[in-house]
């Protein structure tokens, strides 16, 4: 490591650039968590956070770190353990941050930036198609905004109207829009009456905010046919929303892995030049359970491996729909698809166990 200006270049060759972190920024960052915890979601864990970092403070606690790479990987993990929580987050920036407040609204500029690059990405909606079989298939990679997303919503629950099973997959969705949850789980359930989905309170505002479907959707509502959601560890915050509400409303089954377990919402905490924090200030609550999936994730109905979900999904809703009553000429697709799809289904199995063979 050689010093220069202040910053420590990395000659390891990751290309990182650090600064050489005195005791007045450490006694700064650590007085920016205490206070930032004051708008923690769980305020008694917040408290003994608070108590644990005036301690350290009072005993000279960090001392020997000069890293500000270090520095924020010591006080995630400590935080971490301390609240149980693995959404608070430290993080170290070489280059000084804009003086930015959590509650300064995005300029137009920067919505509209936000939204053509949300568009670039289609809106997360990945894929759209129809599988043999007559069961439809989205794929989602986010929930953007609706105000963002809601004609593409609307085309692609257009696209799969006509089928008679819907699979979802949430398998690499990170989360995004709670609104955009609404909108989607509207589709999915009658207009009338309005279905309670969610409560987030907010305690260092003292508010409750209420999620409801919406009345009016700009596609066609999928009703009556089943619904499977595929989940993954990568399935996180408002996917998992949507996967734990509907779940609890028993309108889908979820097939797939537990899911990555981040349930309330937050935002980002300036601390000083180089630190900011994510922080959890609000908390998620189910009007079914009274709970969330924090720290535990949202339980598949059908624990599956995630690379095997979406055949196992497939094979499922043409198994479901074999029971029923068929329009006319969809039989003979039907009893094809589930030979056909039965037939991949072992053999990805067989594959999975050969590599998992060849891993030992």
């Amino acid at each position: 490591m050689v010093e220069s200006g202040g910053f420590v270049n990395d000659d390891s060759g990751s290309g990182l650039q650090d600064i050489n972190l005195d005791a007045e920024s450490r006694a700064d960052v650590l007085a920016a968590i205490a206070k930032a915890l004051d708008r923690y979601a769980l305020p008694q864990k917040a408290a003994t956070a608070q108590a644990d970092i005036r301690q350290r403070r009072a005993a000279g606690g960090y001392g020997d770190i000069v890293s500000g790479y270090q520095f924020a990987e010591t006080l995630t993990n400590q935080l971490q353990t301390l609240t149980t929580d693995r959404s608070v987050r430290v993080y170290f920036s070489p280059t000084p941050l804009p003086e930015l407040s959590a509650d300064t609204p995005p300029t137009p500029e920067e919505l509209a930036y936000q939204q053509q690059q949300s568009q670039r990405r289609n809106f997360d909606i990945n894929r759209v198609e129809r599988l043999a079989g007559s069961v439809g298939d989205i794929q989602l990679y986010g929930f953007e905004p609706p105000e963002f997303a809601g004609d593409a919503l609307a085309a692609a629950m257009t696209c799969v109207a006509h089928t008679q099973g819907l699979i979802i997959d949430l398998r690499h969705n990170r989360g995004g829009s709670p609104g955009m949850v609404a909108l989607l789980c509207s589709y999915l359930l009658p207009p009338y009456p309005a279905v309670h989905l969610s409560d987030v309170s907010w305690p260092a505002e003292e508010r409750i905010q209420q999620s409801w479907t919406v009345p009016h959707v700009g596609g066609p509502r999928y009703l009556d046919r089943p619904v499977y959601l595929l989940t993954s560890p990568e399935t996180a915050t408002a996917a998992e929303e949507f996967a734990y509400s509907l779940k609890q409303l028993k309108r889908a089954t979820l097939i797939g892995e537990t899911t990555a377990g981040k349930a309330n919402p937050g935002t980002g905490q300036r601390l000083h030049d180089h630190f900011w924090m994510f922080l959890p200030t609000g908390q998620v609550l189910n009007p079914v359970t009274g709970d969330n999936w924090e720290g535990r994730g949202v339980l598949p109905d059908f624990k599956v491996p995630a690379e095997l979900a979406l055949k196992v999904a497939h094979y499922m809703g043409l198994t479901d729909l074999s029971k029923q009553p068929q329009p006319p000429g969809l039989q003979p697709e039907l009893t094809a698809a589930l030979e056909t799809v039965k037939k991949q289904l072992d053999q990805m199995q067989q594959d999975l166990i050969s590599q998992l063979g060849g891993l030992r």
